[in-house]
Order: C-alpha cells, then structure tokens, then sequence
C-alpha cells in the first residue's frame, strides 16, 4: 500500500517540518491521471507515515506541511502556488473552500448586485421617461433621442480602460461606492434638464461616473473567485440588468402614479427618486466593501491564507495575487487573442442588449399602443423576468462544467430566432413572444465573456486590462445600438431588427471559430518544451509572460 506526498516550491530552498493528520483545508494532490502527464507538484510514492527521504525530493522543492503553514506560503507573496507547467502545488479540501466560498458570497455579492441594479437602470431610466413624454418637454425631433443615447456612449468609451486601470490603484472597496454616488448625482440631475444641450450634457457626464463599474466589479470579483466560479458570481450581477428592465418598468410605472414629488412631475420624479435612491446605496456600500481577502476584516487569518492561494493556483508564474501596474502586463491584457476575440463578440451582443434597454418601451409601445401608459411599461417586466433566468442558468452551468465557450455558442439561436420572429410577422402576440426568445439568452454574454476573457490571462494588471477591453468593445455597440432603431423605421423597426438578426448570426459564427483555434493552439502549445523555451528566463521575465508563457493552456 502506497500513498503520495505533495511537494511545495520554496524560493528559499528551506525544508519543512512535521506531519500530523489532514490540514482542514490542505490535501495531498492524487497521482497523474496517465503516464506522462506533466503534474508540477511532484508525488513521491513512500510507505504510510513515512516521509520521504531527502534524496526523493525533487531539487528546489519541499514537501506540503499539513499544518497552516504550508497554507500561509502558498499565500505568501512572493511565492508561487503552481509550477512550472500551471499545476496547482496544493489541492484545497473541497469543504473548507466551500465555507468560504459561500462566506465571500455573502458579504460582498448583495452590495454589488445592487450598486449595479441601479447603474443600469439610471442609465435606462431614458427609455421610460421618453415613453413619460421627455421627448416632448425638450423638444426633442427627428434624431435627437438618438443623440443623447449616443453621447453617453462615447464618454462611456473613452473611459472604460481608464476607469479600471483607477479602480485597481484606487483599490475596489473605495472606487465602487464613490462611482455610484457620482452618477447617482448625474441622475438627479437629469430631473432638472431643460433643454436638448443640458440632457446631452448630464449623460455624458453619466457616461463617465458609470464607465467604471461593470468593468470594476468584474475585476474585483476575480480577486476573490475561481476560474469556474467566476462566470455565475459575474452573472449575480450582470443578472440586474434584465432585472433592472423589469424592476425599472414596475418602479418608473410606481413613481408615475404619484401626482408630484417636490416641485417635479411626471419623467422628472423618475430620474430624482431613483437617483437619490443611488446615492444613498452607494454611501452604505462604503461601510461594506473591503478591496481584497488580505484586508476583509470578516476572514479570519487561515481564511485570508486560504482565500488568496486557492486563486494563486490557478495563476501560472504569478508569486503574488495583487501585482503592480505595468505596461508589459496593461498590453499582455488588452492584446491577448482571446481578449480580442471575445470583446468583438460582446460588441455584437451590446448592439442588441442596450437596443432592448432604450428601446422595449418603445417596441411594446408600438405592439400594445392602445393601452395605457402603465399597463406599457408593465408589459416589458416579462421578457426581462425571464431573460434573468437564463441569465442565471448559463453561468451556474459554466460554474460547473467548468466551460464557457460553448455557452457563449449556445446563447445565441434563441436570439436568431427571436429577430426572424421580429421582422417575420406582423402579429402583436408573435411580436412579443419574439421579445421573450430576445431577451432569454442576449443577457447572458455579459458573464460568460468577462468571464472567458480573465479566465485566459494570468496576471491581476493584465485581468483588469482585459476586462475594460472587454466592456469597451461591447459598448462600441451600446454605442451602435443607439442608431439602430430610428423614427421612421417604425412600428417594425426592420432595420433594427435587421441589424440584430445579423450580429446574432456573427456571433455564432465568430464564437465557433474561437473555439476551434483555442483547441487547436492548445494541441500546438502541448508539442513543445517548456524547460527548454523557459531556461535563462528570471522569476519576474517568466512571470511577466502571462498566456505567452509555453506551458500556458487556453481555457475553453
């Protein structure tokens, strides 16, 4: 009978010291699945309670303590938690990641599901106010609406990179708060605008206080998270923008029904209450987000040690989980094929995910146009109800398969078929059905991508860089989306409708051929040796290789 022991990288060389029983939350890894499977923690075969001997240890490794030690080095910064070819040096008991995992979720998940519940509906607020006749009170013609749909977006844009690159320096627990109480501000000020250049001016100015949060919060959710894990926690908040088309049609159509709130009425109330609502969500969360596992006053200290080496190992090269900002890691971010790839996909996807935001009022308008104002901002609850669902299931099936190419493939027939249904009949009840088929899995992109592109980087500058890419690219087509329903197309919109059909389509297309080149450059990558590409690299240059690193593998 044999057993194995799982060694630990030292940088200094040192040994370790005794056994015991099992550390709560270290396991020895198991053996390679096949012969000549690469397993950087080497196992040394050696009889029940013996310790190996020194000449059985691998040169430059010690063995696992099963004590907090261990933990605390594979933590320590400066130190590596996986080896040279991206295998994890410790294997975490599945239950005691559990506890914490499900720790995590509850102190910081509510506070960013919220905070992003109402950026994005003070950013849609637009298209119920439009319905509540803003339109009219600014004299607002031909393409004016469109306008100040558009210039949100530029500003939205330009500082997409920038306000992640402020977020990571700045440290998350800060950034996030003050971001929403600024644009919670920008929308109370809506409620005051009299005139075409003065609401142009507030949602450029929106554009900038939100550019940073669906970037900032995907970010900081990766210092605390798994590569599996990541998608369906990003999807616990992304889910708020479905929820915000449903929960901000029940609210705008609960702030109508009253007669006057101060001296505002009717599209006004809608930007005052629900911007005083953001400000006041955004001063609490200052009281409860911490920037990292290190700083979380609610871990205790193994859980800190363990919190920070479990995401380490999955870091190929990284010796710690925060590093400093640099240009070679920036562009490593920004510049990385799946990066590119997938950013491009969520440009598509954004056409159609903030066409639906500013424009479902007015689509179901045109359906139901004999109906009430309230009963037509209730009737775009619905398809936004269901959209969060799948919002939901997609990534809880990433989480657990561990994938998220193919759910990004899959995302999208539902949404062909929808459009098709759009520009196909003229029946109201076929029209809206089709709204539901749109809205079931478009939302889903935004997980699933962001997920995709920081499980595909290794370092924290490079993730946060390809996370702001990624948002940047995809409202390009927020931007897009903009234009893409315009006056005299309607009541059919086949213009829009045509434009969505055929970003879907390319989609598809686009998300196939990614994965079959990352299976490929995968099988490329497994031909060649690492030792050999690696040898006279330092620490820092192999490190600074991120995925340009030989044994580096794709994550599908």
């Amino acid at each position: 009978m044999r057993s194995n022991s799982t060694l630990l990288k030292a940088d200094d060389g040192g040994g370790g010291g005794g056994g015991g029983g099992a550390s709560p939350s270290l396991l020895p890894l198991p053996p390679p699945a096949a012969p000549g499977c690469r397993l950087g923690a080497a196992a040394v075969m050696a009889k029940p309670g013996r310790r190996p001997s020194e000449a059985e240890l691998p040169i430059g490794s010690v063995e696992a303590l099963d004590d907090a030690s261990s933990l605390h080095r594979a933590a320590e910064r400066g130190r590596a938690a996986t080896d040279k070819y991206g295998e994890p040096l410790l294997r975490y008991d599945a239950a005691a990641e559990r506890r914490l995992r499900f720790k995590i979720d509850l102190c910081i998940i509510p506070t960013v599901s919220i905070l992003y519940l109402f950026c994005f509906i003070d950013r849609a607020n637009l298209g119920n106010a439009k319905i509540a006749g803003l339109d009219k009170d600014l004299g607002l013609k031909g393409y004016d609406y469109n306008s100040v749909i558009s210039v949100f977006y530029i500003s939205y844009i330009l500082f997409e990179i920038p306000c992640n690159i402020l977020c990571k320096w700045m440290g998350p627990g800060w950034f996030l708060p003050l971001t929403a109480v600024l644009f919670g501000l920008t929308s109370l000020g809506t409620a005051f605008v009299r005139s075409l250049p003065q609401a142009m001016g507030v949602r450029f100015l929106l554009g900038v206080f939100e550019a940073g949060m669906m970037p900032g919060i995907a970010y900081y959710l990766s210092r605390w998270y798994r590569r599996a894990e990541l998608a369906f926690r990003l999807s616990l908040y992304i889910v708020m923008a479905p929820l915000a088309g449903a929960f901000g049609g029940l609210l705008a159509s609960a702030i109508l029904s009253l007669e006057h709130f101060g001296g505002l009425r009717t599209w006004r109330m809608i930007f005052a209450i629900e911007g005083i609502i953001t400000v006041g969500l955004g001063l609490v969360s200052l009281l409860t987000l911490t920037d990292r596992p290190a700083t979380a006053r609610w871990l205790t200290a193994r859980e800190k040690d363990l919190a920070i080496a479990r995401v380490k190992s999955e870091r190929i090269g990284a010796t710690a989980l925060l590093d400093k900002i640099d240009r070679t890691k920036l562009l490593r971010g920004i510049l990385c094929p799946v990066t590119l790839g997938t950013s491009f996909i969520f440009l598509l996807n954004n056409v159609t995910v903030q066409g639906l935001a500013f424009f479902a009022p007015t689509i179901v308008k045109t359906i139901y146009a004999d109906e009430t104002l309230v009963k037509q901002q209730l009737y775009t609850v619905p398809p936004y109800a269901v959209g969060a669902f799948f919002t939901l299931l997609f990534p809880l099936l990433s989480w657990r398969t561990d994938r998220r190419q193919i759910f990004i493939i899959l995302s999208t027939p539902l949404v062909i078929v929808g459009y098709c249904m759009f520009l196909g009949s003229h029946n109201p009840s076929v029209r809206y059905a089709a709204a539901f088929l749109v809205a079931s899995s478009t939302f889903t992109m935004g997980p699933l991508t962001n997920a995709q592109v920081s499980a595909n980087v290794v370092s924290d500058t490079a993730r946060s860089a390809a996370i702001g890419t990624n948002i940047m690219m995809g409202n390009i087509g927020g931007l897009i989306s903009g234009w893409s329903f315009l006056p005299w197309d309607a009541p059919d919109y086949r213009i829009g409708n045509g434009l969505n059909l055929a970003t879907a389509s390319t989609i598809l297309i686009v998300s196939i051929l990614i994965m079959c080149w990352l299976h490929r450059d995968n099988e490329r990558r497994r031909r060649h040796d690492a030792d050999t590409q690696l040898q006279g690299l330092t620490p820092d240059q192999i490190e600074d290789l991120d995925w340009k690193h030989p044994a580096f593998q794709w994550k599908t």
